[in-house]
């Protein structure tokens, strides 16, 4: 048989698939670089897979595979093998299998992606590749919307996931589940259909198989790209805010005993908004905590609404507390301002 024979019919689906590819990769990494696709086996990862094996070679970048067993189910090491023989078949190199040992913490959905993104960086640091591929959806988009809504977690989980985030990237985003299970026809692909997608126990099938459903159907087709474009926006948002912040923070901040001070005079200054939001960048970016909104409240009251109250216990042992013209974050309760060069 010959490559003309071997290459699978241009289609629709598969067309729109590689674009989103293409553009993933020409504007993250550069021509010689290497690539790895985070491969279950399933329609969307696959479709990801022989879409990047396509784009990679033409725009000189190697594209590689990384394929985690979880260990969740009794046939996992024979559908991790199956993922394997799909990547060599398509001609991914190298191709890595990890196994993991997934806990408890969080419950079984964030257990199983810690763990996974525990060998997806250790792939990384085994081959030197820049980046691994994921292939999250637009549904998949719209489901992380709708659940950030139902838990009332405010715009930072709305965004959903960004299209590049570190080593992660997500060509995807913007191709409907539908498009990627197409391309695996299209191109002789069988994909393997994990069962826990249809386990109800699990909030985000139920959110596919039920609310999503619900909504297209009582108000009209659509919903799920509203919800994508939404968290677009709100991305773009809070890149804005976060410049603005990163510009202003330095002037604003002082050191203090053991953690960081910021002006009350400026956070009186500022809007609502930039000032919840700069409590939050201040506190994540010195402890590496992020606060709830209930937090974020209760110390924005220091300063709007400030009439002697003692010190705040936040999250992460960090203690908040109005000393003279500052609110002090701190570790160990002080409220000692040092002085600095600004």
């Amino acid at each position: 048989m010959t490559e003309t024979e071997r290459r699978p019919r241009l289609t629709p689906p598969i067309a729109d698939v590689r674009r989103a590819v293409r553009e993933a990769l020409g504007s993250a990494v550069p021509p010689g670089g290497l690539v790895l696709v985070g491969l279950s086996g399933g329609a969307d990862s696959l479709a990801l897979a022989a879409g990047a094996a396509f784009e990679g070679p033409r725009a000189g970048i190697r594209v590689g595979a990384v394929i985690v067993d979880h260990g969740l189910q009794d046939a996992s090491a024979e559908t991790a093998e199956r993922a394997r023989e799909q990547a060599v078949a398509l001609g991914l190199d190298p191709v890595l299998v990890k196994r993991v040992e997934v806990g408890t913490d969080g419950g079984p959905e964030a257990a199983a992606r810690e763990a996974r993104h525990a060998a997806f960086a250790e792939a990384l640091s085994e081959t030197n590749a820049s980046h691994v591929l994921l292939a999250h959806t637009l549904d998949d988009q719209a489901e992380t919307v709708l659940l950030g809504l139902a838990r009332g977690s405010g715009a930072a989980s709305l965004q959903g996931m960004a299209p590049a985030s570190g080593w992660v990237l997500r060509p995807l985003l913007g191709i409907r589940r539908e498009t990627t299970r197409q391309a695996c026809l299209d191109a002789g692909l069988t994909p393997w259909d994990d069962p826990h997608n249809l386990d109800h126990s699990y909030t985000r099938v139920r959110v596919r198989q039920d609310v999503l459903p619900v909504l297209e159907r009582e108000l009209g087709p659509g919903v799920a790209e509203a919800l994508a474009r939404t968290a677009e926006q709100l991305r773009e948002d809070a890149q804005a805010f976060d410049e603005m912040i990163e510009e202003v923070i330095e002037d604003i901040c002082a050191p203090a005993e053991a953690g960081i001070a910021v002006s009350v005079r400026a956070l009186e200054a500022n809007p609502t908004a930039l000032r919840n939001r700069i409590i939050r960048f201040v506190v994540h970016s010195e402890f590496g905590v992020a606060l709830e909104r209930v937090h974020v409240l209760a110390v924005a009251r220091l300063v709007t609404d400030w009439h002697g109250q003692k010190p705040l216990d936040l999250p992460g042992g960090i203690r908040a507390a109005r000393a003279g013209g500052h609110i002090v974050f701190s570790t160990t309760g002080s409220t000692e301002v040092l002085p600095h060069d600004h």
